[in-house]
């Protein structure tokens, strides 16, 4: 699986755009056939910062991924949206197949 998490920095003036280019980009990428996740959320520590966690099933998926029109969209319009350079961390783990249950934390029961 390929793993990836983006911190985007976005300008305050540009909030209403990003929320816009976000939600169509979610909608896209989540139906591409090789995605298993994709979500954006906002940082509670850095105003107006937006985390991305995505994975792909492999690294197949993550080249088809990038030859997608709506990447091309996004990755044009967000230099007019970011504040600064996003930051990532892409990591290639053929191990991993997903989410799996946490161990230190289950739903208390009455």
């Amino acid at each position: 699986m390929i793993l990836i998490t983006v911190k985007f920095p976005i300008r305050e003036d540009k909030l209403a755009q990003w929320r816009e280019l976000s939600r169509f980009y979610v909608e896209a990428v989540t139906a591409e056939p090789g995605n298993v996740f994709f979500e954006f959320s906002e940082s509670v520590d850095e105003p107006n910062t937006f985390v991305c966690i995505e994975g792909f099933r492999d690294s197949a998926a993550g080249a088809a991924h990038m030859q997608q029109p709506h990447v091309e969209r996004f990755m044009n319009e967000m230099p007019d949206i970011v504040s600064a350079q996003p930051q990532i961390i892409y990591v290639d783990a053929e191990e991993v197949t997903g989410f799996g249950p946490m161990g230190e934390i289950q739903p208390r029961t009455s």
